[in-house]
């Protein structure tokens, strides 16, 4: 198991309240629409059971995963709420994820059957989703062949056909081209579900939207929607905003990242701190060093591009390459000492950097910075 840093300045601030709150400002918007709160990949970063846990306390109905273990996580801290399997899994684990009460994702005809094969063996009664390829082209059934996969699901007494979904590829864009494409999505979407009324199948809860598709699309709601990034506090876009403005709502960010000074010297100009010596000190300055490095996931592009870190609420840049395990920041001729307090990632004062603010250094996006948070780095929950 991944050794948290317990003892050294370095930790991550995890606000339950924020997520809560989230969670109910994004349910002002879908109404009576069911809530699956996303904590796959260590909750985005912001450690799943503290996130799950928040989500819950805020009124998820729900939670989802990625991978079996993840799921097995949540159910031996306790969780007893549905949690849905997001990908279809490797038969040979199938026994163990039904005997923990998780929600199998169907994407293919072999997957059907090795899940009835895998309820048969466990015994009991398990719900399955069946995921339909609706054009991400990722995984999931094509409509074509959705009507094998529905007749193996439905020969097992032991498998409960309780949902069918799909996942949007462009729903946070706002180009006419995407929003073409999403709403093609959802036709297909709905052919499917004709098709298997036609058939008299009424699978009891239909999802088609991510964050992006719960704010942008009203029509894509239906029976749930899966929440990821939202839940954290963030909009994979700046113009989905408006779906919680008319409703008054806002997103509070959950995670702040944050560290202690523990070095100060004085470096005369000319200097080139840090690896590679990259840039000469255009003056003489005090250099601080921060315990947090790319080991942590603070990424190095961002000495290029720029970046800088909070020390008494005012903006500092580095002062040369992130290092594996620590930062040096250019605090100019300003008084800094060890211990005091450093934000990365957060509100300091009337300053505040986010993790939208690093994936534009990095050319990245904020699911990869937050998701890129390392397993070394202590998740704190505050409130």
């Amino acid at each position: 198991m991944p050794v948290e840093g317990v003892r050294r300045p370095a930790w991550a601030e995890i606000s339950a309240s924020a997520i809560a709150h989230n969670v109910g400002a994004l349910k002002a918007v879908i109404g009576d629409t069911r809530l699956c709160a996303v904590v796959k990949a260590n909750g985005y970063g912001h450690g799943a059971l503290l996130a799950a846990k928040a989500a819950l306390d805020g009124g998820a109905d729900s939670l989802a995963v990625a991978i079996v273990d993840e799921g097995i996580e949540l159910r031996d801290a306790g969780v007893t709420v549905p949690i849905l399997l997001l990908a279809e899994i490797p038969s040979g684990t199938i026994p163990e994820a039904l005997s923990h009460s998780l929600t199998l994702t169907i994407g293919s005809l072999s997957g059907a059957r090795a899940a009835v094969a895998g309820a048969e063996s466990v015994g009991g009664y398990h719900h399955v989703h069946v995921k339909v390829d609706t054009g991400m082209h990722r995984m999931g059934v094509d409509p074509a062949a959705i009507d094998e996969v529905v007749d193996v699901l439905l020969s097992s007494s032991k498998i409960d056909l309780e949902g069918l979904y799909t996942h949007f590829s462009v729903a946070d864009g706002s180009s006419a081209e995407d929003r073409a494409f999403t709403r093609t999505q959802i036709d297909r979407f709905d052919d499917v579900v004709a098709a298997l009324a036609g058939r008299d199948v009424h699978p009891r809860l239909l999802h088609l939207a991510n964050s992006a598709g719960a704010l942008g699309y009203p029509g894509a709601r239906r029976g749930m929607v899966r929440v990821g990034l939202a839940l954290y506090g963030y909009l994979p876009e700046g113009w989905l905003s408006s779906a919680l403005e008319e409703k008054g709502q806002r997103l509070e960010t959950a995670l702040t990242l944050r560290a202690q000074v523990v070095a100060v010297r004085r470096v005369a100009a000319g200097e080139r701190p840090s690896y590679g010596r990259r840039r000469a000190l255009a003056n003489a300055a005090t250099i601080a060093t921060v315990p947090f490095g790319y080991a942590d996931g603070y990424p190095r592009r961002l000495f290029d591009a720029g970046a800088e870190v909070l020390i008494n609420a005012t903006r500092y840049r580095l002062a040369g390459n992130v290092t594996m395990d620590q930062l040096l920041i250019d605090c100019g001729d300003d008084d800094v000492a060890t211990g005091d307090d450093v934000v990365l990632l957060g509100r300091q004062g009337d300053q505040e950097i986010t993790a939208e603010e690093w994936a534009r250094h990095a050319d990245t996006i904020t699911w990869e910075i937050l998701c890129g948070i390392g397993a070394r780095v202590p998740r704190v929950l505050v409130e």
